[in-house]
């Protein structure tokens, strides 16, 4: 169980964007976080996935209570989520190929062996062809450079998605597969998911639950 209680967060402890936020993500859910632009949630997905330590409130993960976010979170905690951003283009380091990119968790905890098979693998699964695998960011579209942002979110098997807002610059097509390559990714591990973007329509085909940002919030108006 992924278990958010009480979060407050932001990157000004006098003005914080996110207040006493709670929310939880069973074992193999799908819930949508859904909420207009600017409101906080991609703040909260961000101390979900232990990339932002919260002011005050909650964490745990399978029980267990969390700690310590970013690097210092321990690797059996870090390695369990896998995130996809909104812009592919700010997460990418442009001087890597795709293959580099996908395989950079891989070689962050020591597992290079697994590399070729891996990365084979996930880019069938997310439409990669292996031409496109050896060409830079700046020479593949947005809807390419976030299939290999997916593919290297899935590397390391993790057993929660973030997703935020995943789709939001992509077209419907793109949008359809990178939806159908996390179901299929979910469907046969088991992983929770917790995705957070503004098209109501999208999450309710997509997710088990969605929740209003106004509801995870406690706000009545």
């Amino acid at each position: 169980m992924l278990e958010l209680r009480a979060i407050t967060a932001g990157y000004d402890r006098k003005a914080p964007v996110v207040r006493d936020a709670s929310l939880t993500v069973a074992p193999g859910e799908a819930v949508g976080l859904l909420g207009p632009s600017g409101c906080g949630k991609s703040t909260l997905a961000r101390v979900a996935a232990l990339l932002h330590r919260p002011d005050s409130g909650t964490l745990r993960l399978d029980g267990d209570p969390v700690h310590r976010w970013r690097q210092r979170a321990p690797r059996a905690q870090r390695t369990a989520f896998g995130v996809v951003f909104q812009q592919p283009r700010l997460s990418a380091d442009p001087r890597l190929r795709l293959t580099d990119l996908i395989a950079e968790p891989l070689r962050a905890v020591g597992r290079p062996d697994e590399i070729p098979e891996r990365v084979a693998e996930l880019a069938a699964a997310v439409g990669l062809t292996p031409d496109l695998l050896n060409r830079r960011p700046h020479e593949v579209s947005d809807g390419q450079l976030q299939r290999a942002c997916l593919a290297r979110a899935l590397v390391l098997r993790p057993r929660w998605l973030i997703c935020d807002e995943m789709a939001a610059m992509l077209d419907a097509s793109t949008t359809a597969a990178l939806v159908t390559a996390v179901e299929d990714y979910r469907a046969t591990t088991g992983a929770g998911l917790l995705t957070v973007g503004h098209d109501q329509v999208l999450l309710d085909r997509w997710c088990d639950r969605t929740l209003h940002w106004d509801d995870v919030t406690g706000r009545t108006g």
